[in-house]
């Protein structure tokens, strides 16, 4: 499964380029079988969980391919409404295929998808939200079967701001007439970038960003032209480069960040002591010493501070100046890097879904095995930041998320060598 060699304690510096999003890329390369179109998406990051995207379309009988951030995506031959094969129990976002299948089959047939494994991570919302608008669900041991013969448009409530099941109502819906209107919506950039290259491909749907999201359904839409989009940057990746920066008393200027998608991640470092500066779209953050502890930080829906930079900030608290509070409210099971933390020195204590991380002055090298892509980034800042030499393995976790990772932190002068 590959490893990271790592010789730590170097001073990072430089310029590193963030990629487009994982979180914005999937569920816009599913939404393309909404339509038989083609479709150009630009900036798109080059990471496993893509290549299998595009796997997945080739086998439901599109053409998909990859060139230097971009994919190239046609949809019209579409011939299948089975996404059952053994590829989609390897990536949790082929649930995001279900609502887009369903709008253009009337019928979806899907294995409950794989993926990290941090949790439960039920799809009952998705399934819920799907029932009030008409369609039929039977679920059958790993597989759900749905139709949608007799559909009609509803107000949705979500009981939690789920970001898959906004998504995969959002793109069933708008094959429904009438309007839908889905209350307690995720709040995400993700989303809103979705919903964007949703109205760039001619749909109606507006709200995203906000509580409520309202779409306007139709079922004949006849755009043929070819769409091109570009997605977003990565806010995950960029606040795992802040956090690198933090733990190993380093300058980093991060390059094409949106840094009002990451407020509060900014916020936190500078409370920590870190100087950081923005001018357009460059994000300067300069750690001369420890950092300071943090009082208490809870992972929360957006605008909440990320559940999925919880781990690489427990990286950068493992040698900070006092004890740190981590609350975990999303996921149940995050907190897997927690004893390959230890192992290196790390002083956390785990109480539920409290993270008590008591600073220490320095990490040592070990071996580390990762078990999810966010505890394998924080395992890699971990390891940059401690004494001697680390490896991390079981990488293709990490490589599910961060394009050419290994390849940015040689470029700031990173002692890493991927095997």
């Amino acid at each position: 499964m590959g490893s990271f060699i790592i010789n730590g304690g170097n001073k990072l510096e430089g310029i590193v380029e963030i990629s487009g999003s994982k979180n914005s890329a999937l569920p816009i390369l599913a939404s393309t079988i909404l339509h038989g179109r083609e479709y150009i998406i630009k900036n798109v990051p080059d990471i496993d969980d893509v290549r299998r995207m595009l796997e997945i379309l080739i086998l439901l009988g599109c053409s998909a391919s990859y060139e230097n951030g971009c994919c190239y995506i046609n949809t019209k031959n579409l011939n299948t409404y089975d996404i059952s094969d053994a590829l989609s129990k390897k990536l949790r976002s082929s649930i995001i295929f279900l609502g887009p299948m369903l709008a253009r089959n009337k019928m979806a047939k899907i294995t409950y998808p794989g993926g990290c494994d941090i949790g439960s991570r039920p799809i009952d919302l998705h399934l819920y939200g799907l029932k009030k608008l008409g369609v039929d669900v039977v679920e059958e041991g790993e597989f759900v079967l749905c139709t949608a013969d007799n559909t009609h448009n509803s107000d949705i409530r979500l009981g939690y701001p789920s970001v898959g099941a906004t998504e995969n109502i959002m793109l069933f819906a708008l094959s429904v007439e009438g309007t839908t209107k889905i209350f307690n919506a995720a709040k995400e950039p993700e989303i809103l970038d979705l919903q964007k290259f949703l109205v760039k491909c001619g749909y109606k749907v507006h709200g995203a960003g906000t509580d409520t999201i309202t779409i306007s359904g139709d079922k004949d839409i006849s755009h043929d032209e070819t769409v091109e989009y570009s997605i977003i940057s990565d806010r995950i990746e960029a606040g795992t480069f802040m956090a690198l920066a933090a733990a190993t008393n380093s300058k980093i200027c991060i390059k094409n960040a949106d840094k009002d998608h990451l407020s509060n991640i900014i916020k936190l470092y500078k409370d920590a002591g870190c100087l950081i500066d923005d001018v357009e779209d460059y994000i300067y953050i300069i750690n001369n010493d420890r950092i300071k502890a943090v009082n208490k930080v809870v992972s929360r829906p957006y605008p909440g501070f990320p559940t999925d930079m919880q781990a690489q900030l427990m990286a950068s608290l493992c040698i900070s100046d006092g004890i740190s509070f981590i609350e975990e409210t999303v996921f149940e099971n995050r907190y897997k890097h927690v004893n390959e933390l230890n192992k290196m020195g790390a002083n956390i204590v785990v109480q539920d879904n409290l993270a008590i991380i008591n600073g220490v002055n320095k990490l040592h090298g070990d071996t580390v095995n990762v078990r999810d892509l966010r505890g394998g980034a924080a395992l890699v800042i971990a390891a940059l930041s401690a004494e001697g030499k680390t490896v991390v393995d079981n990488i293709h976790h990490v490589n599910r998320g961060y394009e050419k990772f290994a390849f940015k932190l040689q470029e700031l002068g990173a002692d890493i060598i991927e095997n």
